[in-house]
């Protein structure tokens, strides 16, 4: 196995062992036999658990920002890029579960502060937070805190990816679309 192939392999074996068990539920030594590596082996690429689950979160997201950027356009209403960024976040979340669990983890963490910190307070410009701050200005959403926005915005869609992923909803296009359009409703003074 190549140092990149191995790598890997930590990470997919501490995002399905963090997903499945919890921070806390989860030793190196485990993720070590997951990945098919000596428990040595992790400390090669991460000084740390810490910056093992950071690792993992950084590239979770940025896969969940590659998938939204698919299709996106710029040139497109709010609205509509909106609508966008709803749809392909539900649709990553309900095709990756493990995924999801574990970004839903690590937002519900100590991990997930410093990181919700930066993007709630606008000291890390992303595409998410430059649109609701378009929005917020052409007056298309409610002048509220960038935080009660987000939950607005997507605490309902990580609810239903959730349920979906438990089993007790089941969602198609046209309930992802209602879903997201009424989200949007939401956000609308």
């Amino acid at each position: 196995m190549e140092n990149t192939d191995k790598r890997m392999a930590v990470i997919q074996a501490a995002m399905e062992l963090i997903a499945e068990n919890g921070f806390h539920g989860t030793p190196m030594s485990g993720i070590a036999k997951r990945a098919g590596v000596a428990a040595g082996t992790i400390y090669h690429y991460f000084e740390s658990k810490d910056a093992l689950i950071e690792a993992t979160y950084a590239l979770l997201e940025e896969q969940l920002l590659e998938s939204i950027r698919q299709g996106y356009c710029e040139d497109s209403s709010v609205q509509e890029r909106f609508l966008h960024i709803g749809r392909m976040l539900v649709s990553s979340f309900i095709v990756f579960p493990m995924k999801s669990r574990f970004i839903e983890q690590f937002h519900n963490s100590p991990y997930g502060v410093a990181s919700r910190r930066e993007r709630m307070l606008g000291k890390k410009n992303d595409l998410i937070s430059s649109l609701f701050e378009e929005a917020r200005q052409q007056g298309l959403i409610k002048d509220l805190p960038l935080p009660v926005i987000f939950a607005l915005a997507f605490g309902p869609l990580l609810l239903i990816c959730r349920d979906h992923i438990f089993g007790l909803i089941t969602l198609d296009d046209l309930l992802i679309e209602k879903t997201v359009e009424a989200c949007w409703n939401a956000l609308k003074p």
